[in-house]
């Protein structure tokens, strides 16, 4: 008897579970956040790609090599997010948008490179290994303020 009734309760969990993932995952927000996701991996992996190629095969420094590789990235990531993530605000011109999206982005680099820094130089980690750590950093921030200052969905 106790085991039918564990059985039952653990059964029930997990369809208040199931139902709690399923309405998050058809959120809005959730649903913006996952192709933000999507392209921000793609431009990553461009970005770390680049960084390592100026850095090993042409001798680089790594923080020189950190801004170009971001520069690129971001110029991708621009293209794709205003494609594929945030709706155009019909308020704000192409213009003003990239614009607006190149600060948030310088923000966001510096943010990279003081991250590159004192991991690399104060921490000792490899530059590869802090280029996905710093880059899961400032994804957060990448996130919520084009959201905020870009998107015509708040």
């Amino acid at each position: 008897m106790h085991s039918k009734t564990t059985h039952r309760s653990m059964r029930c969990a997990s369809a208040i579970w199931s139902d709690y993932v399923r309405d998050a995952l058809n959120k809005t927000s959730t649903q913006q956040f996952m192709k933000f996701a999507a392209v921000g991996i793609f431009s990553f992996v461009v970005d770390w790609l680049l960084l390592v190629i100026l850095t090993e095969g042409f001798g680089i420094d790594y923080l020189v090599s950190t801004t170009v590789s971001f520069l690129v990235s971001v110029s991708l990531n621009y293209a794709l997010s205003m494609k594929y993530v945030f709706e155009h605000r019909d308020d704000m011109s192409r213009k003003r948008e990239f614009t607006i999206f190149a600060i948030l982005s310088c923000i966001g680099l510096g943010l990279t490179d003081v991250l590159m820094f004192a991991g690399v130089t104060i921490l000792n980690i490899a530059y590869q290994a802090m280029k996905v750590i710093a880059t899961f950093c400032v994804t957060w921030y990448n996130f919520f303020t084009r959201k905020k200052f870009l998107s015509a969905t708040n």
